[in-house]
C-alpha cells in the first residue's frame, strides 16, 4: 500500500491478492480466494482514508460460481472504492470467462467501477461491457503490435502476410490516428519484412488507438440505448472472422 499510494502516488491502488492459474483444484482456488479476502482487509486498514486516491478490491474464486459469490459479497460488505474481477483470462477459455462474469458482476454495486483485470481481445471487451464491466487493462495492443498483428473489428490482421505486400489501403481510415489512417498496409508489411523498428511502433500506435476507438463507440452505444444492437453486430463480425479469417480481414 505504501509503494502504490505514497511512493508511486497511484490514483487507483489495488489490494494484494493471489491469482491461481486455471485449471486448478477447487481447494486451491478457495484457499487463494480466502487468502485474498484476508489481504483485502489488511490492505484497507493500511490504505486508510484518502481524498484523492481509490482502493480497489479484487474478486477471486476461479470459475466456481459459489466461490465468486462468496468473494464478491464479502468484499462489498467490507466496502471499497471499486471492485476488480481477477483470476480470469488465465486459461479458462472465453465461454467460461463469460459465465463467471454472469454470476460475479450482479454481486457488485452499480455505483462503483467494475474492473476486469488482464482482458483482452476486442470481443472479450464487448461481451464484458454487456455484462456490466467498466474498466480493462491488457498488454495485448502493444504486444500484438510488436509481433506484426493489427486489431480491427473483424479480428487480428497479420501484416506480415504476403497478401499485404501490394495493399495500398490503410488499416482503418475511420480512426483519428496517423498509424491507422495514413500508412498503407503494404508499407507496414515492408517495415516488418525489413526488420524496421518503425513497424512495431506504428502497429502498437494503431492498436492502442483502435482500442480507444472501440471503447468510445461502446460509450456512445450505451448513452444512446443501443448497446445490445452494438454487441450483436460486433459478434457477427467476430464470427465471420473466425469462420473465414482471410476474407474477413479484407
Amino acid at each position: 500500500m505504501e509503494i502504490q499510494a505514497d511512493q508511486i502516488g497511484a490514483d487507483i491502488v489495488m489490494q494484494l491478492d493471489e491469482c491461481p492459474k486455471l485449471p486448478a483444484p477447487r481447494e486451491d482456488v478457495e484457499k487463494a480466494m480466502r487468502l485474498s479476502l484476508a489481504w483485502a482487509k489488511r490492505c484497507k486498514t493500511a490504505f486508510g482514508k484518502r481524498d484523492a486516491q481509490n482502493l480497489f478490491a479484487i474478486v477471486q474464486g476461479g470459475i466456481d460460481p459459489e466461490l465468486r459469490r462468496i468473494s464478491a459479497e464479502a468484499l462489498v460488505a467490507e466496502g471499497f472504492d471499486g471492485y476488480a474481477i481477477g483470476g480470469l483470462a488465465v486459461g479458462e477459455g472465453h465461454e467460461a470467462m463469460l459465465a463467471t462474469l454472469d454470476v460475479t458482476t450482479p454481486c457488485l454495486p452499480q455505483d462503483r467501477p467494475r474492473y476486469l483485470m488482464g482482458v483482452g481481445k476486442p470481443i472479450d471487451i464487448v461481451e464484458s461491457v454487456a455484462r456490466g464491466v467498466d474498466m480493462f487493462d491488457c498488454v495485448l495492443p502493444t504486444r500484438s503490435g510488436r509481433h506484426g498483428q493489427a486489431w480491427l473489428d473483424v479480428g487480428p490482421l497479420n501484416i506480415t502476410n504476403a497478401r499485404f505486400a501490394e495493399d495500398l489501403n490503410p488499416l482503418d481510415p475511420r480512426i483519428d490516428c496517423p498509424a491507422s489512417r495514413d500508412y498503407s498496409k503494404a508499407y507496414l508489411h515492408h517495415l516488418f519484412k525489413t526488420g524496421e523498428l518503425l513497424g512495431q511502433v506504428l502497429l502498437s500506435w494503431h492498436n492502442v488507438a483502435y482500442y480507444q476507438f472501440l471503447m468510445s463507440r461502446l460509450r456512445e452505444a450505451i448513452s444512446e440505448g443501443r448497446l445490445a444492437q452494438f454487441v450483436t453486430e460486433f459478434k457477427a463480425l467476430s464470427s465471420l472472422a473466425d469462420a473465414q479469417p482471410e476474407a474477413a480481414a479484407e
